[in-house]
């Protein structure tokens, strides 16, 4: 038997709870898969939008989600793993279309997995998540456009939350001045410690505003959508590059194509879920490198498996700090 946060939706409706299930119940092994034993987890938005069943996240019922998962090789029919190693998992569908890793056990595709590095436990990994890991690829996204710590001031917006937390504490590391923008100005002495210089409200950018406007911004890391893009993108100095990964205000993009036509801006779609494994690997040995523990640690919750469907409630209602990591147990 193995503990499981299992998600059901019929004729019933939607629900969510912690199982014991048999171990019969896991995906059969095929060519390629791993079985691994799940130490820690983590709450993302998306995981959010499938516990609370407020988006369509899951395509396939019954599920059990958590797209990201960090633990030990227990058995592996894929060439690179074997029993032992330490590994790491982000996205590739899982909590979707596959069972997924708020679990004591999960089975994964052996090519959606990177090592874990050694200067991580799987804490600290779960600690990062998704969210730290989509942080340090907007930073990859930056850095191949030349975007450097002489440019100018760096946006980043959602700054709260996972990646917002980990894109602040990444740049102020790498000598960028960060600017951040949030909805709650109670945290203003939390972004700061993480290494941001100026913190504004989020208001200034939330609301539809003009096609061009002051030039501000050398880059850009935005967690929203919507009109926050826009403006974003509007505000940026010529040549300047956004990167953009989230939709946590919207999934529409409301703007014109001045700002990449008349000031050159570039905007940089960022996706976490399908990356492909060199990036991957490339992304996780720069945050083994440039994430600071002690910032990481003063960002992060440890909640057990028990906790995770309230809390994935707050997430959504906006009254979550950082990152939440899930002790599986």
């Amino acid at each position: 038997m193995f503990r499981a946060l299992y998600l059901q939706k019929d004729e019933a409706g939607f629900r969510a709870g912690v199982e014991a299930l048999a171990d019969e119940r896991l995906p059969a092994l095929a060519d390629g898969d791993v079985r691994v034993d799940v130490a820690y987890s983590t709450l993302n938005f998306k995981d959010g939008l499938a516990l609370t069943n407020k988006g369509p996240v899951v395509r396939a019922w019954p599920m059990v989600p958590g797209i990201d998962g960090a633990g030990t090789v227990l058995e592996s029919r894929h060439p690179q793993w074997k029993a032992g190693d330490r590994v790491v998992h982000n996205g590739w569908g899982v909590g979707e279309t596959r069972w997924g890793c708020l679990a004591q056990r999960a089975v994964l595709a052996g090519d959606g997995l990177v090592r874990l590095p050694e200067a991580f436990t799987p804490r600290q990994a779960m600690a990062i998540g998704t969210a730290g890991y989509t942080a340090m690829l907007c930073v990859l996204a930056l850095e191949r456009h030349g975007v450097a710590p002489a440019a100018g001031e760096v946006l980043v917006t959602g700054a709260t939350g996972g990646v917002g937390s980990v894109a602040i504490a990444l740049l102020a590391r790498l000598g960028f001045k960060v600017t951040a923008s949030t909805g709650k100005a109670s945290e203003m002495d939390y972004l700061r410690r993480l290494g941001a210089t100026e913190v504004i409200d989020r208001a200034a950018l939330g609301a539809p505003g003009k096609p061009l406007q002051k030039e501000r911004w050398a880059a850009a890391i935005d967690t929203l959508g919507s009109h926050t893009l826009a403006n974003v993108c509007a505000q940026t100095r010529y040549g300047g590059v956004v990167a953009a990964c989230g939709l946590a205000q919207g999934l529409d993009f409301p703007t014109t194509v001045a700002p990449f036509i008349l000031r050159g801006v570039t905007l940089a779609g960022v996706d976490s879920v399908m990356a492909p494994t060199p990036l991957r690997q490339a992304a996780w040995q720069r945050l083994a490198r440039d994430l600071d523990p002690a910032l990481l640690e003063s960002m992060t919750e440890e909640i057990p498996l028990s906790a995770a469907i309230d809390r994935a409630a707050d997430l959504m209602d906006g009254k979550v700090r950082g990152r939440l990591v899930v002790h599986i147990g």
